[in-house]
């Protein structure tokens, strides 16, 4: 295939980085092994990503900054109105990409981030350009079943969540920016589904997940810790919609007397998980670590067996592709990102159809997974396999040149 210019929009791009900025950085640099490619960021990434290619050079790889002025960004403080400044940031860098295409000539026009489905592309304004749309996501819902389990803090974010959704899919821009799209690839089967009511010309479903090469092998190296006692793993911000409080339940059903279920990352449910923890009997066996650091973290997950990871609504679900790539099963609710990642040959889906339904499920797939140690092991070299060679950025970059050469015609 003949090589392409290709114009990324990547708002979180910054190497070194997990979640949106890595996949922002991963797709940039390993495209540009197969083109030529141009890369729409954030100028506060710009000390980073220079600084990485002073060491590592990258050829056929270009960046161009853009934000809003200074004075037009003073609101803005960290994660707050991070939303209205990216939909904003969108918006005016839509003369930039049109100047910068004038002068290129731009063979493919490509939006990887944010991974969101309910806000527009700068991208898309490109009149006689081919657009793919993602992978994006958001489209996941916490069924409705789950919430009297949030408590009234998580019941007000789901329902604004849900609202901020439905206006985004009413938004003019939004539903330009869907029609516009040669392809529009979706996280999940869930956004797939909300995708194809914005009618794109085709949709199809690919996680925005992936690991590199030296994470494969790093993760691939870690080694399996001694059989007992058994251990679970959770990992990732203490959310209602992570559904921890799923999985300490379950753990205190099991009835496994000599296992432990460690959790690691911090944030507002942690005092209530701690207690629902000491209210089942499980506080001594149930251990809380806190937000560590990522050299941390791989060494924990070199000392246990199986991660537990019942999301509600995650789109694309990093820490299972880790914890997979570490020959670890994942036990994981049949809804979202994992539900793309985590097959039966490699870990256990549970069906969320109420909470006390998956409670049970999870349970017992917390018994099988212990008593079996054989199937544990099949698992967990499975997992290996199947990330190796679906959920490899090498991987990705061939799928994206393959979309290209479709629509560049």
């Amino acid at each position: 295939m003949k090589r392409l210019k290709v114009l990324l929009s990547a708002y979180a791009c910054e190497p070194g980085k997990g979640s949106e900025p890595g996949v922002g950085w991963n797709v940039a640099i390993h495209l540009a092994k197969h083109h030529d490619v141009w890369v729409l960021t954030r100028a506060n990434n710009r000390a980073a990503i220079e600084r990485e290619l002073k060491k590592n050079p990258i050829p056929n790889l270009y960046f161009v900054y853009h934000d809003l002025p200074p004075w037009a960004r003073l609101w803005k403080r960290g994660q707050r109105g991070v939303q209205l400044y990216y939909y904003l940031w969108q918006l005016t860098a839509i003369p930039l990409v049109q100047k910068l295409h004038r002068k290129i000539g731009f063979d493919v026009t490509h939006h990887v981030t944010f991974v969101k489905y309910w806000s527009p592309s700068a991208l898309a304004f490109l009149d006689d350009v081919p657009f793919v749309w993602g992978p994006v996501g958001g489209g996941e819902s916490a069924p409705l079943a789950f919430w009297p389990t949030f408590g009234i803090r998580g019941i007000v974010y789901e329902t604004l969540r849900s609202l901020a959704r439905f206006m985004g899919e009413l938004d003019p821009l939004v539903r330009y920016t869907a029609r516009k799209a040669k392809v529009a690839l979706a996280t999940t089967e869930e956004t797939a589904a909300r995708l194809r009511k914005l009618r794109p010309k085709e949709v199809r479903v690919l996680s925005e997940a992936a690991l590199s090469g030296l994470e494969l092998e790093k993760l691939g190296s870690l080694p399996l810790p001694p059989q007992q006692p058994i251990r679970f793993l959770s990992l990732g911000r203490l959310l209602h919609w992570k559904g921890f409080h799923l999985g300490i339940e379950a753990f205190a059903k099991s009835g496994l007397q000599d296992a432990e279920y460690w959790i690691v990352g911090d944030g507002p449910e942690r005092r209530r998980l701690e207690a629902l923890a000491r209210r089942l009997g499980v506080g001594d066996r149930v251990r809380f670590f806190g937000r560590l650091p990522r050299d941390q973290v791989l060494d924990l997950l070199g000392q246990v067996h199986v991660l537990v990871h019942p999301s509600l609504h995650d789109s694309g679900g990093w820490v299972s592709l880790e914890a997979m790539a570490a020959k670890r099963p994942v036990i994981c609710l049949d809804l979202g990102g994992p539900a793309v990642q985590v097959t039966h040959e490699t870990g256990i889906k549970v069906s969320a159809r109420g909470p006390l339904q998956t409670i049970n499920e999870l349970a017992s797939a917390m018994r099988l997974i212990t008593d079996d140690m054989d199937l544990r092991v099949a698992l967990g070299e499975a997992a290996l396999g199947r990330v190796a060679v679906e959920f490899a950025w090498s991987s990705k970059a061939k799928l994206f040149s393959e979309v290209y050469g479709e629509i560049a015609v």
